[in-house]
């Protein structure tokens, strides 16, 4: 039977609903075991081996060399399927298999007899004079199997492999990258791919810690199968889809003004550090929101934007202002931000804190219970830490925190009742009873100072836009609407980066705060 092609994962995100799931490697293996219940034996693997097939065929179409190295396992067995397909099509086909050779589990042993009866060249491990003449690789050594970094002749062959000059399409994963987190050990070998082709279900660390450099474009086959049955597994971590967030965006309507898109009161930028402050008001104001006031924490400090007069820069705000306001707080707030905290933290109907703010919350238990007492009384917050702060929140090491950052997340939302995005490669947004989310924008140009102030002035901006059709609402209801205003707008300051930059070249702050609502 005739299936659809691999489709390119970017393109998905952009023009259908979804949200979709990414699995880890027991649920992956659960749907698989589900999946197969429903088809005739081996019918996965030849799925999995005919799309790797198509797929490069696609992507190189003029490749008169493939080498595929296979390793010991599922993820071999899918290589020496697409070599058997490749062969068939007239290609000149390698397969460099690698472990020990006996005991392969049934599918792969079928594939690879069958590779064998038809002919395809199977060889021992590479040898480089052999494989030099290749013009595609297709990595299908370790998929979703790997438990411990790569050792032994299989870490030699990834490191022979990051030195060659053929384009590289990996199957399932890169070897070497740990699919449910995408962190990597200092020094782990791990291929360098081109092309990920990602099959029946998505790995969560493809898009976020090291996955993002190591899987280049990614693309996806569901294999046919549709996870309908009882006891699915739930997914690790949702991808965001613009598409689905915009579905459930507000519309601005034409009898509306400029107190239906709410106040928003930026609290920071002290001594030398009001640019951070500004960054972020600035921003708010140029999402939508309706009003943005600023209090800037360095007396001395001009009481005019000359870059943007509309903002109003204002004394600290009274407790009646913070009740009907959203509050992003500790943007360049140095020490002078602590003392605004414990009111801010009592009050303001909705709070971003950033930067100085999470380093006070980190340092003063007191400030920590007073956020739990926010949750209590149904009063939103989202935290916005780089990895470091995440860790300080943690009382753990940034390391720590990156070793797998789906947990960091879902510990830190849990501990502070807070909405909590964990910036770095494939920012991660979570609230504490929900699954979280990962962010599927963004490149290397958001690198830079500044870049995090303007995401949370991003953040609150669009929150002030919800607050208006929040008002029939109970308060139980306010976490998806902190949450969805947190997703929306760490996609588009990603997707920002990626319009200024594509290659990702150096940006300054100011150039991602967009130009108009």
């Amino acid at each position: 039977m005739n299936r659809p092609p691999p489709v390119q994962l970017s393109t998905l995100l952009r023009t259908a609903a979804g949200p979709w799931p990414t699995h880890d490697s027991a649920a992956s293996r659960a749907i698989d075991a589900l999946s197969a219940q429903d088809l005739p034996p081996h019918t996965l693997m030849q799925r999995a081996g005919r799309a790797v097939a198509q797929l490069a065929m696609a992507l190189v179409p003029d490749a008169r060399r493939i080498d595929v190295l296979a390793g010991h396992g599922n993820n071999g067995g899918d290589g020496y399927e697409a070599a058997l397909h490749l062969h068939r099509a007239g290609r000149n086909v390698v397969v460099h298999t690698f472990g020990r050779d006996t005991d392969w589990p049934p599918d792969a042993a079928a594939s690879r007899q069958q590779a064998q009866a038809a002919g395809v060249r199977i060889v021992a491990g590479l040898d480089a004079a052999e494989w030099s003449r290749s013009e595609l690789v297709i990595d299908a050594l370790l998929g979703r199997g790997l438990t411990r970094p790569a050792s032994g002749e299989l870490a030699e062959a990834i490191r022979l492999l990051r030195g060659h000059a053929a384009p590289v399409l990996a199957v399932d994963l890169p070897s070497g990258l740990p699919g449910d987190t995408g962190a990597l050990e200092v020094g782990a070998p791990c291929v360098q791919a081109r092309w990920t082709l990602a099959l029946l279900t998505l790995a969560p660390g493809l898009f976020t810690a090291r996955g993002r450099d190591h899987a280049g474009e990614i693309w996806w086959d569901d294999l046919g199968a549709t996870l309908t049955h009882a006891g699915t597994p739930l997914p690790a971590a949702w991808l965001h889809s613009p598409v689905w967030a915009e579905s459930v965006w507000p519309a601005r309507l034409h009898a509306q003004h400029k107190g239906s898109f709410g106040d928003v009161w930026a609290l920071g930028g002290g001594r030398s550090m009001t640019g951070a402050a500004l960054l972020a008001a600035r921003t708010a104001l140029c999402v939508g929101a309706g009003r943005v006031y600023v209090h800037l924490l360095d007396p001395d400090a001009h009481r005019l934007d000359p870059l943007h007069p509309e903002l109003m820069l204002a004394d600290a705000p009274t407790a009646a202002r913070l009740q009907n306001a959203t509050v992003v707080a500790g943007c360049g707030g140095g020490q002078a931000i602590r003392e605004h905290l414990p009111d801010t933290l009592h009050h303001a109907a909705r709070l971003v804190l950033d930067a100085d703010a999470l380093n006070a919350l980190a340092e003063d238990p007191r400030l920590g219970e007073a956020l739990r007492d926010r949750r209590d009384n149904g009063l939103p917050t989202v935290l916005t830490p780089h990895p470091l702060e995440a860790a300080r929140l943690l009382g753990c090491s940034a390391a720590e925190v990156q070793s797998d950052r789906l947990v960091a997340i879902r510990t830190l939302a849990a501990r502070t009742g807070a909405v909590v995005v964990l910036k770095g490669s494939g920012s991660l947004v979570a609230s504490p009873d929900d699954i979280p989310w990962i962010n599927t924008s963004g490149n290397a140009a958001l690198a830079t100072p500044g870049s995090g102030d303007v995401l949370a002035g991003w953040i609150a901006g669009l929150w002030s836009q919800l607050a208006g059709a929040r008002a029939s609402k109970s308060a139980s209801q306010v976490w998806p609407e902190a949450g969805l205003a947190a997703c929306h707008a760490v996609y588009q300051h990603g997707l920002r980066a990626e319009q200024l930059s594509p290659a990702g070249d150096v940006l300054v702050a100011s150039q991602l705060i967009p130009s108009r609502p």
